[in-house]
């Protein structure tokens, strides 16, 4: 998928506000939108660049975003931050900037809103947005998305998975998003294996017609192209301290300038089998040659995770290898070799390269965005569906009658295909008990403080005089696009209730221009 020359994106007005497809990376991201042909278009930054750094920095006057930022990071590390995207769901991100916590949903708006700016200059105003986020992604950090959306100042139409989005864009890559043709003739089958920069995901899809559904997904939101980066930089820290006796880390410009150099020599080891890195530090330059086979014996173990991790996708899906019609790549990190030939051995396929690995993302959430529109607008003919598996199962908080012990429940456990629902009876845990809560949470765990609380239903005003044992009955829906509702009701008295739990319930911070005075002093332009 060719992307467009910015000399050939056109200009347009202010009433018709484009929707965008944004894929928000852990190391780079990319806006997209749908042109008047119909065709997906990456919109390039104020840079000319078709990808935008994920990386922030502040100054005395100003926020800077994207490549200028990541310059920064050697020259001001304490004001510097990257790879937020792990941080989501978490109060602040890792370490304070400039002696403050920062959320990572603030860190993430700018970057959101540095997009849409440099894209307003071509398409006019923007507005509504489909956001990306990894599969494996929980409610919490899907919030905390929402949230990043809203201080940007987007109207986020949705939120979808990064693997669904890829797979959409190879529909329309090879034509099966065709309202004419009635999308494909015969349901395929695509395993998604999608490596960026921060985050990893495996993603089972069949494309039947123009409906896109999910089989079964998993991943990590700890494995990305930085853990590789990282044993690089552990390994030419370790040769320095070998041969000079101090550690290069130590000093924080000197360990920023060290990641620099590190990614840039394994996007090198992609196409050479060797080269000299070079590392810097107390006056002294040091050079060690590195090959693509100790680097790949340096990581082996961060491939064999995802290896593992495929495996499991397989299995949940149901499903042997001879049963998938292709691989599909997605992400930079999978421009590394030693993936391709992991997935040709595990698979006995050859990976599918056929779309960018770093627009695809942006260019299927551009399409779902246009077909989100079209529904709004009563469209008869959306362009693709969507059918999606929860990635985390969905339970409620019990008691246990023999131990007395709370335990987690699973109603709804991950990989269901939604719309779901899943109804059970629970009984009072004590004689006239005057309430009910119902703590809706989100895991795989039996232990409650290992799930994430969501909400919770309660029951209230019940009649006296209700022995132990009186029977609740609770009902959880879990809609397709994510949205959570829980019924509770005690049959015996008639009382019941119901609550929402919606994603736009994530916290409620405070605007871009007041962190922008807070980290840099004044408000500037």
């Amino acid at each position: 998928m060719a992307p467009t020359p910015a000399s050939d994106i056109p200009t347009h007005s202010a009433s018709r506000q484009p929707p965008v497809g944004i894929d928000l990376g852990t190391t780079f991201s990319v806006l997209a939108y749908v042109d008047q042909a119909g065709r997906p278009v990456t919109v390039p930054n104020a840079w000319g660049d078709l990808l935008t750094p994920s990386a922030v920095s502040f100054d005395d006057s100003e926020v800077i975003v994207g490549r200028e930022a990541r310059k920064l990071s050697v020259q001001s590390p304490d004001a510097y931050a990257e790879c937020f995207k792990r941080d989501m769901g978490c109060p602040t991100y890792r370490r304070p900037l400039r002696g403050l916590g920062v959320p990572p949903e603030v860190l993430s708006g700018y970057v959101l809103q540095r997009l849409k700016q440099d894209a307003e200059v071509r398409l006019g105003p923007i507005r509504q947005a489909v956001i990306t986020v990894p599969a494996f992604f929980d409610e919490t950090r899907r919030r905390a998305t929402q949230e990043a959306g809203r201080l940007a100042g987007l109207e986020v139409l949705d939120i979808i998975n990064e693997p669904t989005a890829a797979a959409v864009a190879f529909g329309f890559q090879h034509g099966f998003i065709d309202l004419a043709k009635g999308g494909v003739e015969k349901p395929l089958r695509l395993l998604v294996y999608d490596l960026g920069g921060g985050t990893f995901d495996v993603t089972i899809l069949e494309i039947a017609g123009t409906q896109f559904r999910a089989l079964a997904t998993d991943g990590d939101i700890q494995l990305g192209g930085k853990d590789f980066d990282e044993r690089l930089v552990s390994y030419l820290a370790e040769q320095f301290q070998a041969a000079h006796g101090v550690d290069p880390r130590s000093d924080p410009q000197d360990a920023a300038q060290l990641w620099l150099d590190a990614v840039d020599a394994k996007q090198s080891l992609s196409e050479r089998t060797r080269l000299n890195a070079v590392c810097s530090h107390a006056g002294i330059r040091f050079r060690q040659e590195i090959t693509r086979q100790q680097f790949e014996e340096l990581t082996r173990d961060l491939l064999e995770r995802t290896e593992t991790t495929a495996s499991l996708v397989i299995r949940q899906a149901g499903l042997t290898w001879e049963q998938v019609d292709r691989v599909l790549l997605v992400g930079g990190a999978t421009r590394m070799p030693m993936v391709a030939d992991m997935l040709r051995r595990m698979t006995g396929k050859e990976p599918d390269r056929s779309v960018s690995p770093d627009e695809a993302v942006a260019h299927g959430a551009a399409l779902y965005a246009e077909t989100l529109m079209g529904k709004c607008a009563n469209s008869a003919n959306p362009r693709c569906e969507l059918v999606n598996v929860n990635s985390h199962s969905l339970g409620v908080i019990g008691v246990d009658p023999k131990t007395l012990q709370k335990v987690a429940v699973v109603l709804i456990p991950k990989n269901t295909q939604l719309p779901n629902r899943a109804a059970r009876v629970f009984r009072t845990a004590q004689d006239d008990q005057r309430s009910v809560c119902v703590p809706v949470v989100e895991g795989e765990s039996h232990r409650p403080e290992d799930c994430i609380a969501l909400g919770q239903c309660v029951v209230k005003d019940l009649p006296p005089g209700l022995p132990r044992g009186t029977p609740v009955e609770v009902e959880y829906r879990y809609g397709g696009n994510g949205c959570i509702s829980v019924s509770a009701r005690v049959p015996r008295t008639q009382h019941s209730a119901h609550v929402d739990v919606h994603r736009e319930l994530g916290r409620n911070l405070d605007d871009l221009k007041s962190w922008k005075t807070r980290l840099c002093g004044h408000t500037g332009s």
